[in-house]
């Protein structure tokens, strides 16, 4: 059976003006596929890397990384859903923005019952994301309750669930954000102290917070404006998080640099490489749920 689906898709690379609506033809799924109907789906800053064509993928490209729907069909080899289920994913290849998609079954998860379509939408990307950063990437002297961390884009889709997660973790939560108004819901929901990067020397905040020791960990998605203080913000054996780019690419830098500022490490994380296998997949959605 094909169905006829709208998508959201870029025939070209740019700006907002790019997006058009088109209709596209959806079949039966094939092995290890499934077909989903969606009733809500997330929107993410991925989305714009990948219209913009900083991240480069072929053309057209239909857009979207994260929804949550109806299992209309299964294919070959798919024994974790069937029809009929509620689910939610974030997942490759791109595709959300459409009303009903066929896609690899590896990253889509049963969405419970009491989780509803919209929340299963908005959650999946940035809560495994959440996930990931703050239970599998730990500095080298682990993380325990009442230690220090600092979170840049506290306000953020992702800032915002890690906020309340670091809380109930029992972390000390330093979050940043462009507005007071920023940094008010960061601390609405969750962050201990927060801090207008526009407006204060976020450096200077920390080692003040922290009565100069600095943070056990620093996450940060915006990437080239806070690199260098976010290194500053550091403990000796610190660890530094990159998983995002919003303000532009890090530039290169001698690793040299870490050692005197405290041996400290640093890693460039992504959610696709966490969310590489079906087990490991479900086992983040379950703890994110």
């Amino acid at each position: 059976m094909t169905l006829t689906s709208r998508a959201v898709r870029i025939h070209t690379n740019g700006g907002p003006e790019q997006l058009v609506l088109d209709n596209v033809e959806v079949g039966e799924p094939g092995p290890g596929q499934v077909r989903i109907r969606h009733h809500a789906i997330g929107l993410n800053f991925i989305d714009i890397y990948q219209r913009s064509g900083l991240y480069a993928l072929p053309l057209p490209l239909s857009l979207g990384m994260e929804g949550a729907g109806v299992i209309e069909a299964v294919g070959e080899g798919v024994t974790h859903l069937k029809i009929g289920d509620r689910a939610a994913y974030a997942a490759n290849p791109p595709g959300s923005y459409s009303d009903v998609r066929v896609m690899p079954a590896m990253n889509v998860c049963q969405l419970p019952d009491a989780i509803d379509f919209e929340t299963g939408a908005a959650m999946m990307l940035k809560g495994l994301t959440a996930q990931y950063l703050l239970k599998r990437c730990k500095p080298v002297e682990g993380l325990e309750p009442g230690d220090f961390v600092l979170f840049h884009a506290a306000a953020g889709g992702v800032g915002l669930i890690a906020c309340q997660w670091a809380k109930a973790l029992g972390l000390r939560l330093i979050g940043t954000a462009g507005s007071d108004e920023k940094c008010a819901l960061a601390a609405e929901h969750g962050a201990e102290f927060t801090i207008n990067y526009r407006t204060e020397n976020f450096t200077a905040r920390v080692k003040d917070i922290t009565g100069g020791q600095g943070v056990k960990v620093v996450y940060d998605s915006v990437g080239k404006d806070t690199w260098e203080g976010s290194l500053d913000c550091l403990r000796p054996f610190g660890l530094m998080v990159s998983f995002g780019n919003a303000s532009g690419p890090v530039a290169p830098f001698a690793p040299g640099i870490l050692g005197p500022k405290g041996s400290l490490y640093v890693t460039r994380q992504t959610l696709f490489t966490h969310i590489s296998s079906r087990e490991r997949t479900q086992a983040m959605a379950n703890d994110l749920f």
